[in-house]
This record gives C-alpha cells, structure tokens and sequence, in this order.
C-alpha cells in the first residue's frame, strides 16, 4: 500500500518542474512525499511566495509548477498572489491543507468558497482517488490556463490510499484551428493595408509564433510592435516600434495611429496598451487573433479566433499584397530611426537633491549584463525599467502584480525566475513599499539566487498615490514611507548592498559586474518623487479629480 500523499506526489511528478513551498501541519507529510520523486524543491519565507514564485518560473520558462502551504492561515496569505495568477492566465497548482472530512475545526474557514472568490477551481482528494483527482487538476489547469487548488482533508495526510490501477495521462489541450472564413476575411484586409502593423502580445510568445509573424511583417511591408509581456518578439528591430501604450515612445505611437489595418496578435487590448482607446485610428480595420475570445473589444473589426502560430502560417498562405501597396511605410521609421527612440535623459540630480530615476534607468541599462530575466514589481517605478531597459526576449522581461494591480509580489517572483533561468543574472526592479511588503522574501532571493541584482526605487513614499491623490488635495502624510535602509538589510542577510545617491555610487557596482563573480547586489537608489512616469500620466489624465483644499 502506499499513502494519500504519496499517490499525489507520484501524480504530480511528471508534469511539475519545480515546487516552491512553506511547510506547516497540513503539508508537512506531502512535502516529505515529494522529497521522493525528482522534483526540486525551494522553500520561501511567506505562503504569498509559494504562488508568486511558481507563477514566474511558468512565466520565465514556460514550465508547470507547484505551490505548496498549509491549511487556514497559510492558504489565506496566498490570496493575493493567487488572484494575480488567474488575472494573468497562469497554469499551477497550489497544494494545500484543507478542514478534515470529520468536520470543521475553530480554524478551519471555507477554502473552496475562497479560491473561488478570485476565480481558482479546487480539487479536493480522497483515499480512494488522489492520484486521478491530482491528474484531473494538472489537466484544468494547463487547459484552461489557470491556476488550481489541490486540497488535501487534514485527517488524510498519513492515511493509506485504497485507488488501485494505472494513472491517466494528463490531458493537454490542442491548439485552436482558426475559422477558414475568418482567415479570408483577415487576409483580404491585410492584403489591401497600405499602412500595415502588427502588434504582438504574451499570447504571441506562448504559441511560439515569433517566426510566423516577423515573415508575415516582411511579406506586407508592415510595421511592428509588442505589449509590455511581448518585448522583442519580432526577427527585425528596426522595423520595430517598441512597446505600446503608456510605455511606449510618443512618436512611435503617432506612427500606429496612422495605421488602416492593424493585427493584433495573442494581445488584450487594455486600456493601458491602447492609451485608453486612442492609440489606433478610428477609421483603422483592427484584426485580432486570439485562442480565446477575440471578439470581446470594442475596437476588433475582425475576430480570428484560433491559435496565432496556426494562424499566421495560414495568413501567410492567404495574403495577396499589392505590389508597392506599402511603399514608404517601412521608410518613415527608417528614414528618421533617432526620432522614435528618443527618451527623456533625466537631470542627473533633481531639485530636491535626489536622483532623477530616468538618469539611474539610463546608468543602469548601460552597467546590467544582456543576460538577464527582469522582474518587475508592480508600483509607479515600474515605468522606468520598461522603457529603459532592453528585453532579449518576451520571458526575460516579467511584469508581476500589473494583472491584478497590486504591489509587493517582486521578491517572491523573483525566486521562481532565478529557478527558471538559473544561468541568467537576476534583475529584480521594486519600489520601497513593494520591498519592504514582501521583505521576508528577500531572504529567498539571497539565499537561492546564483547572480543577481535587486534595484529598489526608493522615493519614501508610495508615488503612485502621492501623484494621483495629491494632485487632487488630499494629504500625502499617509503616502509617504519613513526611508528604510534596504542596502544594509541585504547585507545582513548575506548580499551585498550599496546605498546610490549619485550616479557616481554605481562605481563599485560597475566593478562586480565586469568581475562576473556570484552573488546578490542590491542597490537602494535615493530618487525622487518629483519625476512622474508618462504611463502614470495618462492614468492621472482620466482620474476623477476632487476640488484642491483651500
């Protein structure tokens, strides 16, 4: 015979490529379990690590991973971290304790009605069939991209299970073959475009159509572009104008505002990647291939609802372009290159005597080694690394916590990134508040990560909120953060650490990069709040403001 969690384990062990877990009582004999079979295992400091860092390890390499934590209390300090997985479209399990079958106990609280509540199905296993129910939430979850719940009865972790006969095989789902009339219609538009572009998204890199779409770009003469989680999708750079939306530069925009037919692909059109609704000309016919529902944005004229790899290798079969259609098009970006790569340099030092955080992005893109894997915190900062720094490809730049428009998330992504992509140096991006929210987790990040960086923003003060609810006369008091000492903090935790008040501070910084020695370097760069992010300008434009105190 062999035990509940032993079956579960063995289930688990094929699909899952990393677990990430904080143990307590209803796990403890799992985590045991799962001692036994090849999957490596990374303990985190607090439970909202488990999902955040298995989440990014998914992100970074597109491999299944588990979370684990016990029941109650640590099911409950997942939450967060869990909703931004289902917001984001993220394939895990999170392995938990749950109340036993003979009844509640005084801390037992309702878990399924919880993970519910943000959108995660739970599964919940018993003797007689953990191995099948652990197989049937592997399989919901990559075929649903989602997030999933495995529960085990607190009465059942050192129970003999009684399911007998092989295990299934995980159910993986196929791609999605696009309509025949939909790739006509998507094809006609195309093959007419005189200003074509196409706009590439995560979804893009998840099906693996790099190729497929560059070729398509090359044969329509068209344009290109990604979101924020597509950077550097495409073959060619220079017909490439960067990131849309709030991130992107003002010229390059203006350009894709010029556009009659435009392709967005594996995107999702939100608000902050079209500028809230004005980046695409509303005369533009707008494509949109999708393996969802493509159809559910107002500005879609075409929907193309399948796989975007088949469906570009089907376009490209399709389109008739006109010869010389797009003469010319392709030259506005060539012709005048500098004009639509031009960023606002920063003063070096501000007014109020701190650093201009555009002037340390700048410093700091040109000190970073090109192999890296960014993660990127959620917070007003996070303008800066997205439109200073380069990205090799869509996994190597993650945004975490922008799904569900929440902070504190970076230190424990960042575990589950470094697990991913273990010979790249680490490059984490966070603000004080989001640091000093998730500062169990640095702990993690120091003591598992073979190189890497930690740059903190530090402004002593939540800025989103300074800039938004301070412009409308409120009082910042409550927004503002007395200056923590992170550089000293790392070291005490075995890193390094570097406070940056002048663009001069980088110098022994610099050094440790070109040594190559190993490591965690954190810098605690002093900038100032007084410089806004153009992205957090435009939210700041549409926000309901209120009269200013008198």
């Amino acid at each position: 015979m062999t035990t509940v969690v032993a079956r579960i384990a063995d289930a688990l062990a094929p699909s899952v490529s990393h677990a990430f877990g904080l143990m307590g009582n209803g796990n403890a004999h799992f985590i045991d379990a799962l001692s036994e079979t090849p999957v490596p295992y990374t303990a985190v400091r607090h439970e909202v690590a488990t999902v955040a860092a298995a989440d990014a390890f998914h992100r970074a390499s597109g491999k299944f991973a588990l979370a684990t934590t016990t029941y109650g209390a640590g099911f409950t300090n997942t939450i967060t971290a869990l909703a931004e997985s289902v917001q984001a479209g993220i394939p895990l399990v999170l392995f938990v304790g749950d109340a036993p079958t003979t009844g509640a106990r005084p801390w037992d609280i309702e878990q399924r009605a919880l993970a519910a509540a943000v959108g995660a199905p739970t599964f919940t296993v018993g003797k007689a069939d953990a191995g099948r129910v652990t197989i049937a939430a592997v399989s919901h979850a990559l075929t649903h991209r989602t997030p999933v719940v495995l529960a085990l009865p607190y009465n059942l972790t050192t129970a003999e299970s009684t399911e007998t006969g092989k295990l299934p095989a995980v159910e993986r789902p196929a791609p999605v073959t696009a309509g025949a009339s939909d790739i006509v219609r998507a094809a006609q538009a195309l093959s007419a475009a005189r200003r074509p572009v196409i706009i590439a998204g995560r979804g893009a890199w998840l099906s693996g159509a790099a190729a497929q779409l560059s070729q398509l770009a090359d044969a329509l003469g068209a344009l290109t572009a990604t979101t924020a989680l597509g950077r550097s999708l495409f073959e060619c750079a220079e017909y490439d104008l960067g990131t849309v939306g709030g991130f992107g530069q003002d010229a390059a925009m203006e350009l894709i505002g010029e556009a009659d037919v435009i392709l967005v692909a594996g995107a999702g059109l939100n608000q902050f990647s079209t500028r809230f609704g004005t980046l695409f000309s509303s005369n533009a016919t707008v494509i949109r291939i999708d393996d969802r529902d493509p159809a559910n944005h107002a500005s879609v004229t075409i929907p193309v609802h399948g796989d975007v790899a088949l469906a570009a290798d089907a376009l490209l079969d399709a389109i008739r372009p006109v010869p010389g259609h797009t003469a010319g098009w392709r030259d506005q970006l060539t012709a005048d290159a500098a004009r639509f790569r031009i960023r606002e340099a920063g003063a070096g030092l501000c007014d109020d005597g701190r650093l201009d955080p555009r002037s340390v992005a700048i410093r700091l893109a040109s000190l970073l080694p090109e192999n890296r894997v960014t993660v990127t915190d959620g917070g007003h900062f996070l303008g800066w690394s997205n439109t200073y720094w380069s990205a090799s490809s869509p996994n190597r730049a993650l945004m975490v916590g922008t799904a569900f428009q929440t902070i504190g998330l970076g230190f424990g992504s960042a575990v589950g990134a470094a697990a991913a992509l273990p010979d790249s140096t680490l490059v984490v991006s966070t603000g004080d508040g989001g640091g000093l929210m998730a500062l169990a987790d640095l702990d993690s990040v120091i003591r598992t990560t073979k190189r890497g960086v930690i740059v903190v923003w530090n402004d002593a003060a939540y800025g989103a909120e300074v800039h938004m609810y301070g412009r409308m006369g409120l009082g910042t008091g409550p927004m503002l953060i007395d200056e923590a000492d992170f550089a000293g903090i790392a070291r005490s935790l075995g890193g390094r650490g570097d406070i940056i008040r002048s663009l001069e501070d980088f110098a022994a910084f610099e050094k440790w990069v070109e040594s190559g020695a190993d490591g965690v370097y954190l810098l605690d760069c002093r900038i100032s709040a007084s410089v806004v992010a153009p992205y957090q300008e435009e939210i700041y434009e549409r926000a309901v403001t209120v009269p200013a105190r008198s």
